[in-house]
């Protein structure tokens, strides 16, 4: 993944494969591990504010089994599973696992499962960065009798109001009053740029200026960001976090 790191955590009820697991990490220049994990609930709580890319999950754990904690991740995150009982194998592809290490594995069976791992995001990033260059660069909308062209470079925020927009614009003390949805709207905008983060606002990622707790400060103006896209949020600023 050139020099892109996958973040990662461990997660295993058994010490030694903890131990294991995180002296392979250790060892494979790609993979940044963020935290080792003795059960699934632990690993819930942690990836609830700082999600990874990647989980060396176990399978058969107290309380809840890692096939059940894999159907509860975001798709964002993948997974590859660690266990003794390769009567689970199916199971684990079934929830779209990116492989499957039946204990006790070696370095050379788990680094081949890390490089499916770094193939897999390398596709996915790829494929990212083939659609920022296709994305569209303006939107025309309604105003007052006119339809006026929008560039998106220039939008700090979207507001909404009922069934009204208001388009906030750098260098322009007003907004633009458009008649639309922020649901038709955000079907309409380039994920990479812009992201609603409450369910009255969609803002442009690149002119956040601070973050600070719950909220963003755009151009001085304070957005809270709502539990409800809170998680997805996180990850983009986990995943950009040296651009902060």
């Amino acid at each position: 993944m050139s020099n892109l790191k996958i973040t990662c955590i461990i997660v295993d009820d058994e010490p030694m494969a903890l131990n294991l697991v995180e002296s392979y990490v250790k060892k494979t220049p790609f993979l940044s591990l963020k935290k080792k994990c003795s059960s699934a609930i632990e690993a819930m709580e942690y990836i609830k504010s700082d999600p990874v890319d990647l989980l060396f999950l176990d399978i058969q754990m107290p309380d809840l089994t890692g096939i059940e904690f894999s159907k509860m991740l975001p798709k964002t995150t993948r997974v590859i599973f660690t266990t003794a009982f390769d009567q689970y194998a199916l199971e684990g592809f079934k929830v779209e696992a990116l492989d499957y290490l039946l204990k006790p594995f070696d370095y050379a069976e788990f680094l081949a499962a890390a490089n499916k791992a770094s193939n897999w995001f390398s596709l996915i990033k790829g494929k990212q960065h083939t659609e920022v260059s296709e994305e569209k660069e303006f939107l025309f909308v309604k105003s007052e009798y006119k339809q006026l062209r929008i560039k998106l470079a220039d939008v700090l925020y979207f507001e909404g109001l009922k069934d009204y927009i208001k388009i906030w614009l750098k260098d322009n003390p007003k907004p633009i009053l458009t008649l639309m949805s922020l649901k038709s709207l955000q079907e309409e905008l380039p994920e990479t740029h812009f992201m609603r983060v409450h369910r009255s606002f969609i803002v442009s990622l690149k002119n956040i200026e601070v973050i600070e707790r719950s909220q963003i400060i755009i151009n001085n103006q304070r957005i809270t960001i709502s539990d409800q896209y809170k998680p997805k949020f996180l990850t983009f600023v986990n995943n950009n976090s040296l651009n902060f």
